[in-house]
């Protein structure tokens, strides 16, 4: 694998990754009563904190969150806020929605709005903490409103609207269906775990995720039931999409041998001159670079996923109908016939220098 240091020497890269931590002092704290915590005006809760934001953009708003789980649904709408966890595994940001849950209003939340945080602005940065979607799809089957695996898609972090520069490092982000939701802008996954079963990363945006470890989960329903980990919905006219650089693919005891695809295209559903339909712009791209991957890994890599057509037909979108591809895959599941492209080394350090790192 090529030093990406050298790689990406005026490849016009962010260079966020390499800036210093925030500092000791912050603009909002938030710890539990009598909790030592660093300097800065306390909290209750993170969305307190959050809510005193400035929205026009200047420097960054640092907030500290301490150990403790914090059950709140949060929406960030300043730019340039900053969130550090004092403690990776006990700084939990957690929420239990689910798409086919009733929500305040007693209407479905949808994927969209199961979301435990729900990013809406640039410049969004977390590093040292949790982000979880608590939603157990076995224990809380029975409260859907929907029938079967319909309405178990349970968000943990959701990037949309203005989101881009988003830069998460050292982030445990946790669910089950759909966890991280990159729908819009560019971002960076640096060092994060990201855990799931069926699209569990997913949407339109560009993210690079490196050095990551994704994991699988088990589904309900047995022990060796398959997954996906990606989903790309990436418009033709954007070169990029979800890319895996370095990244482990490891498994949950449980998760059986060839069980797990790398990815399959999401086509989503749109309004066309009164008419719903898959978006016929979407050519997902997903790409793993350098990447281990576990034996859960299945032999054929990719697969095809459904969606409606214009015509009112159910139709397949297939792995070659996309842009789908691996460099230098290597452990027990890069073994088989991968039906994704299997790049060069220029291409993939061509790839590697227009990301930004």
């Amino acid at each position: 694998m090529p030093d990406r240091r050298s790689v990406l020497v005026g490849a016009g890269a962010w260079g966020l990754l390499s800036a210093a931590r925030a500092p000791q002092a912050y603009d909002a704290v938030v710890a539990r009563p009598g909790a030592a915590a660093p300097g800065g005006r306390r909290y209750a809760s993170l969305g307190e904190a959050l809510g005193n934001a400035p929205r026009a953009a200047g420097r960054p708003f640092r907030v500290w969150l301490g150990q403790g789980s914090w059950r709140e649904k949060l929406t960030v709408t300043a730019s340039d806020v900053w969130i550090t966890g004092e403690d990776r595994q006990r700084s939990v940001l957690q929420f239990d929605a689910a798409a086919g849950l009733p929500g305040p209003a007693g209407k479905p939340w949808g994927t969209s709005g199961s979301a435990t945080l729900t990013v809406l602005a640039p410049g969004f940065r977390a590093d040292t903490m949790t982000i979880t979607n608590s939603f157990d799809p076995a224990g809380e089957g029975r409260r859907l409103s929907g029938q079967g695996p319909l309405g178990q898609q349970a968000v943990a972090l959701m990037l949309a609207g203005d989101s881009d520069r988003a830069v998460l490092r050292d982030v445990d982000i946790l669910g089950y269906q759909d966890t991280l939701f990159v729908d819009h802008g560019q971002a960076v996954f640096d060092g994060c775990l990201i855990a799931g079963t069926v699209d569990f990363v997913f949407g339109g945006g560009a993210a690079l995720l490196r050095r990551c470890e994704v994991r699988s989960r088990v589904r309900p329903g047995g022990p060796t039931s398959g997954g996906f980990v990606a989903a790309p919905s990436t418009l033709r006219t954007q070169a990029t999409g979800l890319v895996f650089e370095r990244c482990r693919l490891t498994r949950e005891r449980g998760v059986g041998d060839g069980a797990v695809f790398l990815g399959r295209p999401w086509r989503p559903t749109r309004s066309f001159a009164g008419q719903r339909y898959g978006d016929p712009e979407a050519a997902g791209m997903a790409a793993f670079l350098g990447c281990w991957m576990d034996a859960h890994i299945a032999p054929g890599g990719w697969t095809a996923m459904s969606y409606n057509g214009a015509d009112a037909q159910r139709h397949w979108l297939q792995p070659e109908e996309v842009r789908f591809a691996e460099w230098k895959s290597t452990g027990p599941g890069a073994a088989g016939s991968h039906r994704g492209r299997v790049m060069t080394t220029a291409e993939a350090r061509q790839l590697l220098a227009s990301l930004p790192g």
